[in-house]
């Protein structure tokens, strides 16, 4: 470690603390010598902190239902602990010395602070402080900087991989770039992001795989730069292959933080054709690629992990391999009904045309490669990527099934890009021998 920035939010000595001081807080909290505190103020305030996380839950699950996932139990129950922690507090304010009230509010914020920590390493989203604050070593840089058009490309004759004729320079960069980018096309996306390895800044240029990467929902882009550790990770990869990576594109395929376009053509957006034409033709114009579909990859998490199969299957001339990092059986909304009468005007015909299940059973892929990654710890994705996996087979692909230890979370979806689909990528794409 060289920065106390780096240190882990994850495991270690940060969350088992916070984890310890919250629980000791809330215990100081929770004691009182006053009598009336132990029959009237602590019951009410458990109970009302109780019944308001209930009715939140039922209202985000039931009701609101911006993603389709249930509330996970761990926010569930830190966030009961923070409520009654900053209920406690503010019935602690009303009498006591000073120096009591002023220890209250602390306890509550510590409380607080563990609850968040605990969230954090839950899922995973921010593996440092200096993931969380933003404060990266490499800041984006103008793609127009740095991906000015080559005057020589690096040919790879038939039959040999780039792998085989590729010779690091000796003034080569040790790390590669990253950009943020307006990708255009038919659909409102956000900004994406453009990681280029240090081969891209090489004379001769050679011609690099791409990946397509998309986050969960609800999240956006940026997400594989805090939470994916997208620079970190791709510049380790391309310093032990002699600067060699793929291009990676992070595009968005929702539009906003919660909305559901489902990845379709539909009422909700032109999602599909963005991701399926308009991505791809604007990569292939402003960037050096292999266009061979074999060297194009489509992946993503959670919700872009759906959308990566539905993409491989809806437009398998473009990508011909995807990596399905905990996605689901179908794009959804919450149930069959509430996706085609929001997407397709109540017609079941229209998706199931488009429904990727759907479209494995009635065609075949034999050309196309994937990969399935998905948490031990995420019963409900597991089962919906186990029907996907023998549904891929059975359409004739060639498919990996990786089940890693942990469940919803960045700590799965890292393993799973960074230490088992890059190197199966670097295999099919010819940046490894």
């Amino acid at each position: 470690m060289t920065s106390l920035l780096d240190l882990s939010l994850l495991n270690g000595p940060i969350p088992v603390t916070a984890t310890v001081a919250g629980v000791g807080a809330l215990v100081f909290l929770a004691i009182r010598a006053k009598r009336t505190w132990w029959t009237r103020v602590l019951p009410v305030a458990v109970l009302a902190c109780a019944l308001a996380v209930a009715g939140l839950t039922y209202v985000v699950d039931h009701v609101w239902k911006p993603w389709p996932e249930p509330l996970p139990p761990t926010l569930v129950v830190w966030l009961g602990a923070a409520l009654v922690a900053l209920c406690l507090a503010v019935a602690r304010l009303r009498t006591g010395r000073w120096y009591l009230r002023t220890l209250s509010v602390m306890a509550a914020l510590v409380v607080v602070a563990s609850a968040l920590t605990a969230t954090n390493a839950f899922f995973g989203q921010y593996p440092t402080m200096r993931a969380a604050l933003e404060v990266f070593d490499n800041p984006s840089v103008d793609l127009d900087e740095v991906a000015k058009p080559s005057s020589e490309v690096l040919e790879v004759p038939a039959g040999k991989r780039l792998a085989d004729v590729w010779r690091k320079p000796p003034d080569l960069p040790d790390r590669g770039t990253i950009s943020e980018v307006d990708v255009p096309g038919g659909f409102q996306a956000r900004p994406g992001w453009v990681y280029l390895p240090p081969a891209y800044a090489a004379t001769p240029r050679p011609r690099l795989p791409v990946i397509v990467l998309m986050a969960g929902q609800p999240g956006s882009p940026r997400d594989w730069n805090d939470a994916g550790r997208l620079i970190e990770n791709m510049d380790a990869y391309a310093r032990a292959h002699d600067g060699l990576a793929p291009i990676v594109v992070v595009a968005d395929q929702l539009g906003a933080l919660t909305a559901n376009p489902l990845c379709l053509d539909s009422k909700l957006g032109q999602a599909e054709t963005y991701l399926a034409r308009d991505v791809p033709a604007w990569i292939k114009k402003r960037l050096t690629v292999d266009e061979r579909r074999e060297a194009w990859t489509v992946g993503g998490i959670s919700h872009g992990g759906t959308c990566s199969l539905q993409l491989a299957v809806r437009a398998p001339d473009v990508y011909g391999n995807f990596i399905d990092l905990s996605g689901q059986s179908e794009p959804t909304l919450g149930t069959r009904a509430d996706t085609v009468k929001a997407a397709f005007g109540g017609d079941e015909a229209a998706f199931m045309r488009v429904n990727p299940m759907d479209v494995l059973a009635r065609e075949r892929f034999p050309a196309t490669a994937g990969m399935i990654v998905v948490g031990q710890g995420d019963p409900g994705f597991r089962d919906a990527n186990r029907l996907v996996l023998e549904a891929c087979r059975k359409a004739g692909m060639d498919v990996v099934w990786h089940e890693l230890p942990g469940g919803h979370d960045w700590n799965v979806w890292r393993a799973g890009l960074y230490q088992h689909a890059l190197p199966w990528l670097a295999a099919r794409t010819g940046l490894s021998r």
